[in-house]
């Protein structure tokens, strides 16, 4: 027994003199591990009488006790040691900016919706939406545009062809009222389903989607539109140009934007004007601002508007004589390529992820009026 006390203390002296973990862990495998020791002594007991057992191995037990003890008592210290170390050696700056991971962006048509969306709201404007897949009279009946209208025709409106016709004679199908479907060259039904749901007075905005037969660098065979439609007593042109006006200041953000109102014709408004802005040339690109007129500046087309026609707003299930109103239309693509610099429409449906990452949006730069309705690209 007191070879088996000498060890003991020899062994507390040595964990508690252990200044690394392995250090430490030579001094366990030499009391405990399979050949330690306390193993060898452990083994002894069965050899002896159980009178010399019940003596000896109380002691063995303790001894082994104590040194575990000690052991884990040693590992905590320097674990918690190592770990200060290490703290007071390394220092993190939380002010550095993180890492950047690779995100998606905002595509600049979805921005510039955004961007709409917020100004006319502002406006008192509510956004409507309606179906891409129209109807004919929703499409053009409703808007006064008769059965000889150029935009009726197939080379200028995608319709949806009869499934019980042949390749040679492709029909169009036709909905439970007779009407053909198509899909909409205009976002216009929007208005006429608003004023039959909604009835007047009535203020919106319709964006969306549209399709008509056509494709070079300006036009593509879809593309994005948003109209606008007020429906109220005692409405005039006046009324038209200073919304205008003011929607179009707030999204290029310059107060120097000058209109021009020039007669035109279209079926759905009564008088129909043309509205050109002033621009100038700066380093190869058109920069919306001034007055077309003044040196160094020209006028170009921009929307088609005006008043609405008494016979759309019949169609539409109202009094033409109690309510009047104008309405206006323009493409999302072109502002975009106007505003940010664009100069081929076809680039924003390639899907082109080098074009996205010059000309898209982060995700957290929404449009506001407060801020700015233009987000940094």
């Amino acid at each position: 027994m007191t070879d088996l006390t000498s060890q003991k203390h020899a062994a507390l002296g040595a964990i508690a003199a252990a200044e690394t973990l392995e250090t430490l862990e030579e001094q366990r495998v030499a009391a405990l591990g399979k050949k330690g020791w306390v193993s060898l002594a452990l083994k002894t007991l069965g050899a002896m009488s159980p009178e010399e057992r019940a003596e000896a191995a109380p002691a063995i037990q303790a001894a082994r006790g104590a040194i575990a003890d000690a052991l884990e008592a040693k590992r905590e210290a320097l674990e918690s040691a190592a770990l200060e170390a290490q703290l007071a050696s390394e220092t993190l700056d939380m002010t550095l900016p993180a890492v950047e991971a690779p995100r998606g962006s905002v595509h600049p048509v979805s921005q510039v919706m955004d961007e709409l969306s917020e100004i006319f709201a502002d406006l008192g404007f509510a956004v409507a939406t309606g179906p891409e897949i129209e109807d004919d009279w929703h499409n053009f009946t409703a808007l006064n545009m008769d059965e000889s209208h150029p935009a009726r025709a197939m080379h200028d409106t995608f319709y949806f062809p009869d499934k019980a016709s042949s390749s040679e004679a492709i029909g169009q199908t036709e909905n439970a009222n007779g009407n053909s479907m198509l899909l909409r060259t205009h976002t216009s039904p929007v208005q006429i389903r608003s004023m039959v749901e909604h009835g007047a007075p009535i203020r919106i905005i319709a964006p969306g989607r549209v399709y008509r037969s056509d494709s070079d660098a300006t036009h593509t065979p879809m593309f994005h539109q948003v109209e606008g439609l007020v429906i109220d007593r005692d409405i005039h042109l006046g009324h038209l140009k200073w919304t205008l006006e003011t929607f179009l200041k707030a999204f290029f953000e310059r107060d120097d934007i000058v209109l021009r109102l020039r007669p035109s014709y279209f079926p759905f408004t009564e008088p129909s004007v043309e509205v050109d802005v002033g621009y100038a040339n700066e380093g190869g690109r058109r920069v919306v601002g001034g007055n077309g007129d003044d040196e160094g500046h020209d006028w170009m087309e921009l929307l088609g508007s005006g008043m609405v026609n008494a016979r759309v707003i019949e169609m539409a299930g109202l009094d033409p004589d109690e309510w009047q109103g104008f309405a206006w239309g323009l493409g999302v693509d072109r502002l975009a390529m106007l505003k940010y610099g664009m100069d081929d429409l076809r680039a924003f449906f390639d899907g082109d992820v080098r074009w996205l990452d010059h000309y898209g949006f982060s995700p957290f730069d929404q449009p506001t009026l407060s801020a700015g309705v233009g987000a940094a690209s």
